[in-house]
């Protein structure tokens, strides 16, 4: 009991581990107010720096799986850890309860989670990954790829994370993250996995639409609007 314990806090503080403030403040520059911390650090800091904290968040959602694949904890833990690594990352208790959306940190865990499985005890769990990623690709696709061919640009330009705002992108993360427990539970995989990427779907739903809600409701014309583009596309306005 204890060990399960542990090993969920020291995923929640994992998770919580405000890695690209602090990268951000070691070289003197202050990302706090910034609405995307990745775009951000990847534009104002550098390259390298900005990759990093792609990678530090991704990790934030593995590191606490593979430590209860390792050890062998039970999957209904395992699970937990994986969701509240997320949770985590989205409601930090180092920054005051508000971070990021939870899609690196989210997809991390999706990944290990399922390739664990396939490893231990469910063949074709990494099924349900390979599902979910298909309208993330689509959506990251669709937004990166005219950009990135557009002629004119210099490779600095090709590479430069963030562009104009996207809405396929956001779209096709939700319905990645929608589409994961549903494979699950068609696929017939067991069911703390499809209980836990369920409650990671909503999760992230909830993050979406509480980030900053006050202050977009407070200059509001249409709530009903507003609380739809939140949940499809990460933002109040098109």
């Amino acid at each position: 009991m204890l060990a399960d314990i542990a090993l969920v806090i020291g995923a929640y503080l994992l998770g919580s581990l405000p890695y690209m403030l602090l990268l951000s403040r070691a070289k003197g520059i202050d990302l706090s107010q910034e609405e995307d911390l990745h775009i951000a650090l990847w534009r104002k800091v550098g390259r390298l720096e900005g990759l990093s904290g792609i990678l530090v968040d991704i990790s934030k959602g593995i590191i606490p799986v593979v430590v209860g694949f390792i050890l062998d904890f039970s999957l209904t833990i395992i699970a937990l850890a994986g969701v509240v690594a997320v949770a985590g990352q989205m409601w930090p208790v180092f920054h005051k309860f508000d971070g990021e959306k939870g899609n690196s940190t989210g997809a991390g865990m999706i990944l290990t989670l399922t390739v664990g499985l396939s490893i231990t005890e469910a063949a074709h769990a990494y099924l349900v990954f390979l599902l979910a990623l298909i309208p993330a690709l689509t959506g990251f696709s669709m937004r990166t790829i005219p950009r990135f061919i557009t002629s004119g640009q210099t490779i600095s330009q090709r590479f430069m994370l963030g562009g104009p705002v996207s809405n396929s992108l956001p779209l096709g993360m939700a319905i990645g993250f929608a589409v994961a427990p549903l494979a699950s539970w068609c696929l017939k995989q067991p069911l703390d996995m499809t209980l836990a990427f369920t409650a990671l779907f909503v999760a992230i739903m909830v993050r979406r639409l509480t980030a900053g809600l006050s202050a977009d409701l407070k200059t509001a014309t249409n709530v009903r609007s507003i609380l739809i583009n939140r949940l499809l596309y990460d933002r109040s306005y098109l």
